[in-house]
């Protein structure tokens, strides 16, 4: 007789795992608390034994009613990407009946076919696929005729290659190296105290010269630049880009707008502009609504000069509006929303705080408020359009010379209050945070805020916002890293009310995720890379390796059990190496300990015992640092005294001759910054998070005597272009 209850049977369903091994291979048991807990985040009754069986028999009854699956992935070549598996309701279970089946091939018209079903055992039919099915998003209907009438249903059949595009496909049997960077943090002589897209594509340029195969960068979704909403990989939404990275000065009606160069030539904006270049940390709020003064008179020229006469950029405009689809008015409805209640109401906080009827994106209020707002959505609508012109633009400079590009970085999910938990409402689950299992760093865990997809309502919905959010981070990418890959194979929830040491892993659709993944990654020829630190899963090293996924390694990270730095042949070739990642010191701040006298300070510590033992691990970590680097011959002496820039060249001459087919150099560790952009797991009431800037100026960076050193050594990396 089974021992097991009604409510692990549901979890089991709901794909709530039963434990996990934390990372000192000890097996971690779900509690029942927290099993209940999430079920009931998920919209099933689980409060009792009795609640869970009703709740179980109604998946049973939804499952019995399904003809066909919502979804089905299938990789090419697959013999079963010409069969569709139906399953029979009752009613015509006991004898063959008629089909009727609608197909639409992507790219091709409807075409429909009618037969007889042939019934197999166990209630199951197999039809035929009535055309050759290529890569691509397939949609087709199924009519089922039953003595009781009909049923119809449908399914998006999604034909994926095999694994995502190479490395070798874009850069043959060399190695590359490329240039990454926190774009915000980038000082120049003509940004507005941030870094912006102009600032990229110098980057980039100079980036095709030393032969760089790519430019990484943060991810560049949109956020509201307001208060403590500035972290990268928190955004409103991951389909749209943040509009302060604009140059509003490269905008096309700058040129043609007098106001605008007015206001900028003014004695008062230049002097905010001197202020915020001269600032050691972002001042997004300031910086932002400084460019939005600029933009809004931008917008009102543009509507004047070209969406008036319907000139060229009128039309490419309106070739934006239409390929961006309902999501765009959705953001740009939001965001209007949002500017309009903050400004007249006092609403900060996002749309939870809204009147109720402006939390539904459909209702009658938001319709109206879209009609007599419509200045004022066409404007972010603008914005967005904007962006992706000067996103391509850089794309366009480096793509003869540079065989990735653009290097996108995508966040693993949302803002709680943002725009996307706002317009996909139904995909999001509330009252449960994704976060991190304890380990040695976080010994209560980690609760990152922010809310999870679920699973079962994602696929319900075909996947439709995860294939907009891949295809948006890659509109002029050739390159995108996946933070935290392992979200896509089981994410860890935490409920409101239970502590980061209370919650469970859920399992995610991986195969059907990944496969998506590798098709938008063929289209776009792009490469992917999946961030997979911390408590990592089984098995998700080999499944990255079959869909053609690059590991990210860290040298910080890349010691044995007696935490001696590996030597080169021990480092993987199917990886993306860097020195540290935006969530370590740069390299001469690691030397010095910098990061860890700050964690001190914001008192990170629970007590003087820790925080002594933090730092007796970092002079251990600098010697077996000092012995791998002498071993190598990458320095001649062992001594602990080294010149950080001289410690920066020889780590990275180190890392170029690993066998990674890739090679990230930090923007940071040329220009020798000490402090991180980030301490994680310290909120920023307590830490300037994601604000610093860099010392140097990109212009003073290109010309460094420290830079050509550090460079120097990947030279050997350089993509010979021609």
């Amino acid at each position: 007789m089974s021992s097991r209850s009604a409510i692990q049977d549901l979890a089991d369903r709901a794909g709530i795992l039963s434990h996990y091994r934390d990372q000192r291979g000890r097996q971690i048991a779900t509690s029942n608390t927290s099993r209940v807990a999430l079920l009931e985040a998920l919209g099933f009754a689980a409060a009792s034994e009795r609640a869970a069986k009703q709740s179980l028999q109604q998946l049973d009854a939804q499952d019995r009613l399904r003809l066909i699956e919502p979804v089905e992935v299938l990789r090419f070549p697959d013999p079963r990407i010409q069969t569709l598996r139906v399953q029979l309701p009752d009613a015509v279970k006991s004898a063959a009946r008629d089909y009727r089946i609608s197909l639409t091939a992507e790219g091709e018209d409807a075409l429909v076919t009618e037969g007889r079903l042939q019934l197999l055992r166990e209630g199951f039919a197999q039809v035929e696929i009535p055309r050759r099915l290529g890569l691509g998003y397939h949609s087709l209907e199924i009519t089922v005729a039953g003595p009781g009438g009909s049923r119809c249903a449908e399914q998006m059949r999604i034909v994926c290659p095999r694994s995502c595009t190479s490395v070798a496909t874009v850069l043959g049997s060399e190695r590359g190296f490329g240039l990454w960077t926190n774009l915000y943090t980038l000082r120049s002589d003509s940004n507005y105290g941030v870094g912006d897209l102009t600032d990229l594509n110098k980057l980039a340029s100079w980036a095709t010269e030393l032969g760089a195969a790519f430019v990484g960068v943060n991810p560049l979704h949109s956020l509201w630049n307001r208060g403590q909403d500035i972290s990268p990989y928190s955004p409103i939404s991951r389909l749209f880009r943040n509009e302060i990275y604009l140059d509003v000065t490269a905008v096309p009606e700058f040129k043609q707008c007098r106001a605008a160069q007015e206001l900028v030539a003014s004695d008062s904006f230049t002097a905010e502009l001197r202020q915020l270049r001269s600032r050691s940390q972002v001042d997004y709020q300031r910086a932002a609504e400084l460019k939005r003064q600029v933009l809004q008179l931008l917008h009102r020229q543009f509507m004047e000069q070209h969406l008036l006469h319907g000139t060229r950029r009128a039309g490419e405009f309106q070739g934006y509006i239409q390929s961006a689809g309902s999501a765009l008015t959705l953001y740009a409805t939001f965001r209007a929303l949002d500017d309009h209640l903050v400004s007249h109401e006092r609403m900060l906080g996002g749309w939870p705080n809204w009147p109720s009827p402006l939390r539904d994106p459909h209702s009658t209020a938001v319709k109206q408020f879209q009609r007599e707002h419509a200045w004022e959505i066409d404007y972010h609508r603008y914005l967005q359009f904007e962006l992706d012109r000067q996103v391509g633009l850089v794309a366009e400079n480096v793509t003869p010379k540079m065989p990735i590009g653009i290097y996108a970085d995508l966040a693993l999910g949302v803002h709680p209050n943002g725009c996307d938990t706002w317009a996909f409402k139904d995909h999001f689950v509330s009252g449960v945070h994704i976060g991190a299992p304890p380990d040695d760093f976080a010994p209560s865990g980690q609760d990152w805020g922010l809310p999870p997809i679920a699973p079962m309502r994602l696929r319900e919905n075909r996947y439709h916002y995860w294939i907009q959010v891949i295809r948006s981070c890659l509109r002029g990418a050739g390159a995108l890293r996946i933070d935290h890959v392992m979200g896509l194979f089981r994410q860890f929830w935490i409920p409101k009310e239970l502590s980061g040491s209370r919650g469970a892993y859920i399992r995610f659709p991986a195969h059907e995720l990944l496969g998506i993944l590798a098709l938008e990654s063929t289209r776009h020829r792009a490469v992917v890379v999946g961030e997979d630190l911390g408590t990592v899963p089984p098995g998700l090293q080999v499944q990255l390796s079959r869909w053609g996924i690059l590991s990210s390694r860290v040298l910080y990270f890349e010691r044995d059990r007696r935490g001696r730095f590996r030597p080169l042949n021990r480092y993987s070739d199917r990886a993306l190496v860097t020195a540290n990642t935006h969530d370590q010191a740069p390299l001469a701040g690691y030397w010095s300990g910098r990061d860890l006298k700050l964690r001190q300070q914001v008192g990170a510590y629970a007590d003087d015992y820790l925080s002594r033992e933090a730092v007796e691990q970092r002079d251990s970590e600098r010697r077996a640092l000092i012995r791998r680097l002498h071993q190598g011959g990458f320095i001649t002496g062992t001594g602990q005294p080294l010149d950080p820039t001289k410690l920066s060249a020889a780590v990275y001459a180190f890392l170029a001759q690993t066998p990674a087919p890739l090679l990230g150099v930090s923007l940071d560790d040329l220009a020798g910054e000490v402090d991180p952009v980030n301490l994680p797991g310290i909120a920023m009431n307590r830490f300037p998070n994601w604000s610093r800037r860099m010392s140097v100026s990109l212009e003073e960076l290109f010309r460094g005597a420290a830079t050509k050193l550090i460079l120097d050594g990947v030279a050997a990396r350089a993509i010979r272009s021609g």
